[in-house]
């Protein structure tokens, strides 16, 4: 893959804007932290619903209850996963999220049956997004809480911060070194990506994320070493699902939120796929 500036030029100003967004909501208050990744798990849900659309026709012809249905469950799902601190009059989102997501699953459900419309293999593909969006975005809120009360301060965003940090430094290492001197296809289901840019891209985001972020974050050498090498490695996998869900679909980009980097699937492919083994990681050594 040739070096390319004006689409590298295209792709540093979108990741700019969109970087000072995703600290802005990081780091401002609780709120904005869930109003982030809420915002996120709506966007990444229904690029999905139009992916599995194209690769499975059944699910096109799914009701439209059971389509906005979905991004519905997503959201209330993450309320009810979501930070026991934030509330609605008193009233805990996640009190409100539980008691509401029983009865829009259900209303899907019998306008299903009623419709004749019910389809296991479309029930499916709806529970399989739901574990790969909302549920994993959801551990944002358990990563936040590791660093909520440390001897340091409140530095409940560290976490967070360093997995996502990671991802980037190494997808953007990846696109440069994998231009300049990647020879080396990594898989057929990704051909623009290549061995030299992938493992390059791993190892200046582990020793960069490590040294650099390590002088300003509270947190040992060793545990910033962990979550960026498992975020790395993880989230080439989680890159490699998304080639492989619009390949099927036979689409270049899952949506166009990002110029030069397309839409929220593309943009956190390999956050989504990351998220459990940082979140994982962090409990065995916690």
């Amino acid at each position: 893959m040739a070096f390319n500036a004006s689409v590298f030029k295209v792709r540093t100003i979108s990741a700019i804007v969109f970087g000072i967004i995703m600290l802005t909501g990081l780091i401002w208050n609780s709120w904005s932290f869930f109003t982030l990744f809420f915002i996120i798990q709506m966007g990444c849900l229904f690029e999905y619903q139009k992916l599995l659309a194209l690769i499975f026709p059944s699910y096109k012809n799914i009701t439209p209850i059971h389509k906005w249905g979905l991004l519905v469950v997503g959201s209330l799902f993450m309320m009810t996963l979501g930070p026991l601190d934030l509330g609605i009059n008193g009233v805990s989102i996640k009190f409100i999220g539980s008691r509401i997501l029983p009865f829009v699953i259900a209303i899907i459900l019998i306008t299903d049956i009623f419709s004749k419309k019910i389809n296991l293999q479309n029930w499916a593909i709806s529970f399989a997004g739901l574990i790969y969006i909302p549920m994993s975005l959801s551990l944002f809120f358990q990563l936040k809480s590791f660093m909520a009360n440390s001897y340091f301060g409140n530095w409940s965003f560290s976490i967070p911060l360093l997995l996502i940090v990671s991802i980037w430094v190494n997808d953007t290492m990846a696109y440069l070194f994998g231009s300049l001197i990647g020879k080396t296809p990594l898989s057929p289901i990704s051909p623009n990506k290549t061995w030299e840019g992938t493992i390059a891209g791993i190892i200046l985001s582990v020793l960069i994320v490590s040294k650099v972020m390590g002088i300003y974050v509270p947190i040992q050498e060793k545990y910033i070493f962990y979550i960026s090498l498992i975020a790395s490695v993880a989230g080439n996998f989680g890159d490699l699902l998304q080639s492989k869900l619009k390949r099927l679909a036979g689409v270049k980009d899952s949506g166009s939120m990002m110029p030069g980097h397309g839409g929220f699937l593309d943009r956190f492919d390999s956050i989504l796929f990351a998220t459990p083994f940082v979140w994982l990681i962090l409990q065995i050594l916690f």
